[in-house]
């Protein structure tokens, strides 16, 4: 008997849990010429704007140990190119899509969200909260508690009752839980953690910053034991609140260990630059992890790292729920 996989993100269910991560999956056509778009999860877009925006000027990708830079800018062709290209060309391949927005304000996020509702086939949205604020000399929305819940009030506020509306959340900032807290109360229907982590790097025979604009966000296997923290601390404060874990995934082994910590789905990005089939080889990976543990539902695993020792996964079966 094969392991039921089927999760749930509110009241959106899924077919399993590994979704393809906002900013590495473009908006699918990339990866479809290696799987179907319809085998994972859900793809997450990469974030869109109300414009169109070119980005930051080249170069900006640089390798570091075990992971990567980046400073893309946002790229991208704004809004109406999306709802009029890009998600129907995603649903006509059976995806199941998640929408990452990125905004300039509470005000525009709200605009993003009320011109997505009018469309239909969005499974959720992703709120990128790791945008700078103008009002706030660039600092980033979750960099302050109150910002970022302002936004994602805004977003909530302008968003489709049945589309839930997960925030993404930084790492790098002073308190995580307290961040997570903030966006609960603006009524965020789950989480997303993490997004990149802010850092630098400076080529050896350049002396100059490796990417464009100097900082950039470091992802990969380097953020993982980050990201699994992270989800972990928030699950314990939030039991009931769905998390979407991301942060260094490259095997079906580490989906699992985002599970254990309280994650309900989890998404696969960096790798799938030198893997494009990375998704769906995490999805059998994952399959063949939990069979052997004994574990008929992928459901079941989820929070296993907060039980007591003898109900936690390596421990034998978990229990059946």
């Amino acid at each position: 008997m094969s392991t039921d996989l089927r999760v749930r993100l509110k009241d959106v269910e899924l077919a399993n849990p590994v979704l393809a991560a906002a900013g590495c999956a473009g908006t699918g056509r990339e990866l479809a010429q290696f799987f179907d778009l319809s085998g994972i999860g859900a793809l997450i877009t990469k974030s869109v704007t109300m414009e169109p925006r070119a980005g930051h000027p080249a170069p900006r990708i640089a390798e570091t140990p075990s992971g990567m830079l980046s400073a893309t800018g946002l790229q991208g062709p704004g809004i109406e190119v999306f709802l009029q290209r890009d998600l129907p060309w995603l649903l006509s391949r059976g995806a199941r899509v998640g929408v990452s927005l990125a905004g300039g304000g509470a005000a525009e996020y709200g605009e993003l969200a009320r011109r997505l509702s009018e469309a239909s086939g969005v499974s959720f949205v992703e709120v990128n909260l790791s945008c700078p604020n103008p009002s706030d000399q660039g600092r980033h929305f979750t960099d302050d508690p109150r910002e970022a819940a302002r936004v994602v009030h805004a977003v909530r506020s302008h968003t489709r009752s049945d589309i839930p509306v997960f925030a993404k959340l930084a790492a790098d900032v002073p308190d995580p839980v307290e961040l997570a807290e903030a966006c609960a109360q603006a009524r965020a229907d789950g989480l997303s953690l993490i997004n990149t982590v802010r850092g630098m790097a400076i080529d050896p025979r350049t002396l100059r910053p490796a990417v464009a604009g100097g900082m950039g966000g470091v992802s990969g296997p380097a953020i993982r034991p980050i990201a699994v923290g992270c989800v972990h601390r928030v699950h314990a404060a939030l039991p009931e609140l769905p998390i979407i874990g991301s942060g260094g995934v490259r095997t079906g082994g580490d989906v699992l260990e985002f599970l254990a910590a309280g994650a309900s789905a989890v998404a696969v990005g960096t790798v799938t630059f030198h893997d494009p089939s990375a998704c769906v080889r995490i999805v059998r990976e994952l399959e063949e992890a939990l069979a052997e543990h004994g574990v008929d539902r992928v459901r079941d695993v989820v929070g296993a790292a907060h039980r007591p020792l003898g109900a936690a996964a390596g421990a034998g079966p978990l229990p059946r729920g």
